[in-house]
């Protein structure tokens, strides 16, 4: 039996927390109080376990273990301190996968407009899969997709499909 492409896995476990704000005035103190550095425009940053990725001119999205999220929470409040702003956690709106193997680019090739297989570590692509928004930004392996909960079976359903054997892309 010919093996699949790439592997598909949800991640359970994981805590998000979407931050509004003016990141001119604000962004280094909630940097900090996420544990982590700014992103540029479109990058996110990561130390392995937390991951704050740039969403919008005033929006971030901490990615941490689900077990971090009420401190987290806390910290990021206190650095909003004085400032519009807010911060939500969005854990159970948000579904994670990890799509991962020497051909991962070309399953997310096939779903989404984005040139997977050059896209930079470090770079944080907002698109669609199909029919579906998505964020996606390089693992070690391969991607991390994050969707909206709410499209998660049609997501999972996707990937799947998208990594059955003898579906490698053409060589161009």
């Amino acid at each position: 039996m010919a093996e699949t492409l790439a592997t598909i896995a949800r991640i359970p476990g994981l805590g998000m927390l979407t931050i509004r704000a003016d990141l001119a005035r604000a962004g280094e103190a909630l940097a900090e109080a996420a544990g982590l550095g700014l992103p540029d425009t479109t990058q996110i940053t990561t130390d392995g376990s937390r991951s704050l990725g740039w969403m919008s001119p005033d929006e971030l999205l901490l990615i941490l273990p689900e077990a971090e999220l009420p401190e987290a929470h806390e910290a990021l409040t206190q650095a909003l301190m004085g400032e519009h702003g807010l911060v939500v956690d969005v854990s159970d709106a948000r579904a994670v996968f990890d799509v991962t193997g020497p051909h991962a680019a070309d399953v997310i090739a096939k779903l989404a407009p984005v040139d997977a297989a050059h896209l930079p570590e470090g770079h944080l692509r907002r698109t669609r899969m199909a029919q579906t928004a998505a964020a996606i930004w390089r693992i070690q392996g391969g991607f991390r997709v994050i969707g909206f909960r709410s499209t998660a079976d049609y997501l999972g359903l996707i990937l799947t499909n998208a990594a059955l054997p003898g579906s490698t892309l053409a060589p161009r």
